[in-house]
């Protein structure tokens, strides 16, 4: 790439739900499954970094992978008859498109930012824009750690924040997305 040519768009790294058994063996058609009921779906999104979890600062993070994490929401998200899409990017703008194609597509997002926490104002606006709830997720507890990790951007437009409860704080964010849902809170 020379020196005045724009970087090359990033792409994402899209982990599909759990594969769907095939209608004829179910006797579901693919109209009956989560995946065609946009009521029915979580976007599941992923920041900086987070393609990392299981190799980066395991005695911070864990030893989950991020492929571990999103089975872990998608099977509490099956619980309920819901599904995950799930889209991770280190890069802002791609997630902010992300939440721009879920309006009218999903019925709630779960973000786990990583480091666009604190700074995104992007992310927070592109959230800020999204008609549902919007939950915000960590693996562990930034209020916690070092003071700049203190203060997220994402925060006062998440209806609420899952934060200090390692890998099973997917299955709770799904949860809460779905009591939220049932309520008609947003």
């Amino acid at each position: 790439m020379g020196r005045d040519e724009p970087p090359a768009r990033p792409e994402l790294t899209v982990v599909p739900g759990l594969q769907e058994p095939a209608p004829e063996r179910t006797g579901r058609r693919p109209e009956d499954s989560p995946e065609a009921d946009p009521d029915a779906i979580i976007l599941l999104l992923s920041g900086p970094n987070l393609n990392l979890l299981g190799q980066r600062q395991p005695e911070i993070y864990g030893r989950d992978t991020l492929v571990d994490h999103v089975a872990r929401a998608t099977l509490a998200a099956a619980e309920y008859g819901m599904a995950v899409r799930h889209v991770q990017s280190d890069y802002e703008g791609a997630l902010v498109e992300a939440v721009h194609e879920a309006r009218g597509q999903v019925s709630a997002i779960v973000v786990n930012p990583g480091a666009l926490t604190h700074y995104s104002w992007a992310l927070h606006d592109a959230l800020a824009a999204f008609d549902g709830p919007v939950v915000e997720l960590h693996l562990t507890s930034p209020g916690r750690r070092e003071a700049w990790r203190h203060y997220s951007v994402v925060t006062p437009v998440a209806t609420g924040v899952i934060a200090g409860f390692g890998g099973e704080g997917y299955r709770l964010a799904i949860e809460a997305v779905v009591t939220l849902l049932r309520a008609g809170r947003h």
